[in-house]
């Protein structure tokens, strides 16, 4: 795999953001790879299969009461894809492949 700072890779990324005060970051992710791999979210895999939902949101918010002025990221595949969530909204998706 390559590494995920190589230039080819960022061409294939799908970014997207969300309001971390307004949304969940675990809804966003599923809406994102939905998007991502052009189906309904319904016909996704439990975001849970992946990971802990309930925790991924946690962290985001806790990031966001601290702002100790940088930016925090999760990184986790679901779907096949690598999916990367910032506490600033930001998601990423991209292939593993």
């Amino acid at each position: 795999m390559p590494p995920t700072d190589d230039p080819s890779r960022r061409d294939s990324d799908f970014v997207t953001t969300f309001e971390p005060a307004d949304e969940r970051p675990s809804t966003a992710v599923v809406t994102a790879v939905a998007v991502f791999r052009d189906v309904p979210p319904i016909e996704l895999s439990p975001l849970y299969d992946a990971v802990d939902p309930d925790a991924l949101d946690a962290v985001v918010e806790h990031a966001q009461r601290v702002d100790e002025g940088g930016t925090h990221r999760v990184w986790f595949t679901y779907e096949g894809a690598e999916v990367g969530v910032r506490s600033d909204g930001e998601i990423r998706v991209r292939d593993t492949a």
